[in-house]
């Protein structure tokens, strides 16, 4: 069973949340892809571009969730920081493919 933790902190729907129909967002910075590799799991930080509320964040979870091997996601919407834990090394084309289909961007 995959474990979901969501870090958040105050965020509206007025802030320009493109999931909410209201205004774009700004981009948030790449940041450098970190990778841990232990004997059975493997950590990842990814950059998302576009999240501004809770539901949007739940909806890039929910999605990189749904990738095979992926035991826990969290998301810092502050800063777009994407940490998945898996049972092996994901490919990066799925996880790009999960954050598209959520309606964001993983930043290269």
């Amino acid at each position: 069973m995959t474990e979901l933790t969501v870090i958040q902190t105050e965020a509206s729907a007025a802030s320009g949340c493109s999931c909410c129909a209201t205004a774009d967002s700004a981009a948030v910075a790449a940041a450098p892809k970190e990778s841990l590799v232990s004997e059975d799991v493997t950590t990842t930080v990814y950059t998302v571009s576009g999240m501004t509320c809770g539901h949007c964040v739940k909806s890039v979870t929910e999605e990189v969730s749904a990738i095979d091997g992926v035991r826990q996601v969290e998301v810092v919407l502050e800063t777009g920081l994407v940490t998945v834990t898996s049972a092996a090394p994901l490919a990066a084309e799925a996880v790009e493919a999960a954050v598209e289909e959520a309606g964001y961007t993983l930043v290269h």
